[in-house]
């Protein structure tokens, strides 16, 4: 496979993981970190990095909005729950094991 090509294909897989995240609000980040160590804020995160080191500028609110596919502060509002004290523990175990590494 020559390099066009793959980044098309990455390009288009990382364009369907955004759809999937975007239709399946439902899944909270918590539940994302927990289980997959990463979220949408990550990947926002992630998105500016890249855009960054081409020179492209971008905010951390702007990349958020592409990742979250509205504003930041409307998905909250309308689709971020509470974590139970269960997932906070949970997370918060998951970053001391993180950092005895």
């Amino acid at each position: 496979m020559d390099e066009k090509t793959r980044t098309e294909i990455e390009a288009a897989a990382f364009r369907r993981l955004l759809q999937h995240l975007q239709t399946h609000p439902d899944i909270q980040n918590i539940d994302l970190m927990l289980t997959a160590d990463f979220c949408r804020n990550c990947l926002a995160k992630w998105f500016l990095a890249e855009a960054e080191a081409r020179g492209v500028e971008l905010d951390y609110d702007a990349s958020r909005e592409i990742i979250y596919g509205m504003p930041y502060a409307d998905w909250k509002a309308q689709h971020q729950t509470e974590a139970s004290p269960e997932q906070k523990q949970a997370y918060e175990e998951r970053q001391r094991r993180k950092q005895a590494r």
